[in-house]
């Protein structure tokens, strides 16, 4: 039987999970003025670059830390949660989809979320290397600010507009309902993610169980909110273990396993 104390004490967990959205919900908030800022008035923010990536950096760091202990205190509801319950019976529970259609380079649903960004700096860096015929795949939003959902797609950067500071991408697999079989796009960089390095694992962000993620959905180009299924892994070369949002075979999300080097932290505020 639930006594009144495991009640009280999942509340003081709740409350503390509140008060850790909140703080991030606001760090979030700086990051993207910050992000705006950066889009809008290029040329005053190359005269103070290194100030505001040092911020970018402060930010960044304390919404990661914020992200783990909205994961910490989450997992430990759930177990708290999950002791309460009937033998056999889950907290967390699944709608089963009305239709049930294989996954296709676009997919849709509403959902928001979080995520620590990318470091502007290697960004910089990755586009200020960029020289003739140099090309690098990354992870590109291609739909606008004010579009009801996001979607994400592995494109090929040809080009870095030093003046107007965009990327000029190109989707090379636009889907079957576009009329061309290429579509190129100008960027911001606040639209860009890029993949870590195939070649270098360490260099790759660590996630762990339970953390949601943007990934590149097996044999597509897309990419899709996901959460994190294995952490422990045993080399940072290993594949991730994810379950995609809205993924249900028989009522249930199959586990999918992705190499390291298609995923990548989850943008704050992704419609999908």
């Amino acid at each position: 039987m639930t006594t009144s104390g495991e009640i009280g004490v999942i509340l003081e967990k709740a409350k503390e999970l509140d008060q850790v959205r909140k703080e991030l919900d606001d760090t979030c908030l700086e990051i993207n003025k910050l992000h705006k800022k950066i889009s809008s008035s290029p040329e005053m923010v190359e005269k103070s670059l290194d100030a505001v990536l040092t911020k970018l950096r402060s930010l960044y760091g304390h919404a990661k830390d914020l992200s783990e202990s909205e994961a910490s205190v989450t997992n430990v509801l759930v177990n708290m949660l999950d002791g309460l319950t009937p033998s056999g019976l889950s907290v967390v529970t699944r709608k089963k989809s009305e239709v049930n259609e294989p996954k296709k380079k676009r997919k849709m649903d509403t959902d928001t979320s979080r995520f620590t960004a990318p470091s502007i700096r290697s960004q910089l860096d990755q586009a200020a290397s960029l020289k003739g015929e140099q090309q690098f795949q990354v992870a590109a939003r291609v739909t606008p600010d004010n579009a009801e959902k996001d979607e994400w797609f592995i494109v090929k950067v040809t080009h870095f507009d030093r003046d107007t500071k965009e990327f000029e991408v190109l989707d090379e697999e636009p889907g079957d309902d576009e009329e061309t079989m290429q579509k190129k796009y100008s960027l911001p960089m606040t639209q860009i993610i890029p993949f870590p390095k195939k070649s270098d694992p360490s260099s790759a962000p660590e996630f762990s169980q339970g953390q949601q993620v943007l990934a590149v959905y097996p044999g597509t180009t897309a990419l899709y909110k996901a959460t994190v299924v294995n952490s422990h892994r045993k080399k940072k070369s290993d594949d991730y273990v994810l379950e995609f949002d809205d993924d249900e075979e028989d009522g249930s999300l199959p586990q999918r396993s992705v190499p390291f080097f298609k995923v990548v932290p989850l943008p704050v505020g992704h419609r999908q």
